[in-house]
């Protein structure tokens, strides 16, 4: 199944040109575009994928309402906390040492999160 051809992809979709900095929270029934960072303090939770064009490093849950088909992709995937449907992950403690300078996506597979370097789809 494709990133954007599944029955999240039908979702809306709402696109957010700003940096998200601490203390603002995003909740959306649907997908989410950031172009921009997600600063640690920042929360995004949305109900199908999150996509963020720039740092997450703040909280993000995507397919909040069950939807493990939902992703989170980012250039720099570095949250506080990643949720996507009833799964929580947080980065390990020694996270500033491995920081992948690639983007990112993390889903389900096997019933855990996994993250993977992001491949396009061709």
């Amino acid at each position: 199944m494709e990133l954007w051809e599944d029955n999240l992809s039908k979702k809306p979709t709402i696109m957010v040109q700003r940096t998200l900095r601490s203390g603002q929270n995003l909740h959306y029934d649907g997908n989410v575009v950031i172009m921009g960072d997600v600063n640690p303090g920042a929360e995004i939770v949305a109900s199908g994928h999150v996509l963020v064009m720039g740092s997450l490093r703040g909280l993000v849950h995507a397919g909040a309402t069950g939807e493990e088909e939902a992703t989170v992709t980012a250039l720099m995937l570095a949250p506080t906390q990643l949720r996507i449907a009833a799964h929580i992950t947080r980065p390990p403690d020694d996270n500033d040492t491995n920081m992948v300078n690639l983007p990112e996506v993390a889903r389900i597979k096997n019933d855990a999160v996994i993250i993977e370097e992001y491949q396009p789809q061709r």
